[in-house]
């Protein structure tokens, strides 16, 4: 298990990207709509795991609520596994809260899953299984 990614919630990733990309230097490696999610995503590597942005593309999104309840800012906090379903189940074995019972299609076509904040010492936990077809490495 490793870490992923940080998800950050902002207004525009037009404007995040002021600092991300133009002031801190850093490169966007992949940018792509999740519909699902109700997202626009951009992935910035900071050695190996990334910063991932994310804008709400409609106002009943996750992430449109998070921003008018909390603002911008750290979103959740993503690991890597290796069989997400396994990880799954053994969270709910343990007592874990999920927000994901099953694995569902993430940015870059990877299996993603949330663990409830309440379960994770207050923070929102994804997590992710790299596919054969998913375009994020």
């Amino acid at each position: 298990m490793k870490i992923e990614h940080i998800g950050i919630a902002t207004r525009s990733l037009d404007e995040a990207l002021l600092f991300w990309r133009d002031a801190l230097g850093l490169e966007v490696v992949h940018t792509e709509v999740v519909e699902e999610q109700g997202v626009r995503v951009a992935l910035l590597p900071v050695g190996e795991p990334r910063i991932e942005l994310l804008e709400p593309t409609h106002e009943g999104s996750p992430v449109a609520k998070f921003l008018e309840k909390r603002g911008a800012g750290i979103h959740h906090v993503a690991v890597r596994v290796a069989d997400i379903r396994a990880s799954l189940q053994r969270l709910k074995g343990q007592g874990a809260r999920l927000i994901d019972e099953s694995p569902r299609v993430g940015a870059g076509g990877c299996l993603v899953a949330f663990v409830h904040p309440q379960s994770a010492g207050g923070v929102l936990l994804e997590l992710v299984e790299h596919t054969p077809s998913s375009t994020q490495g």
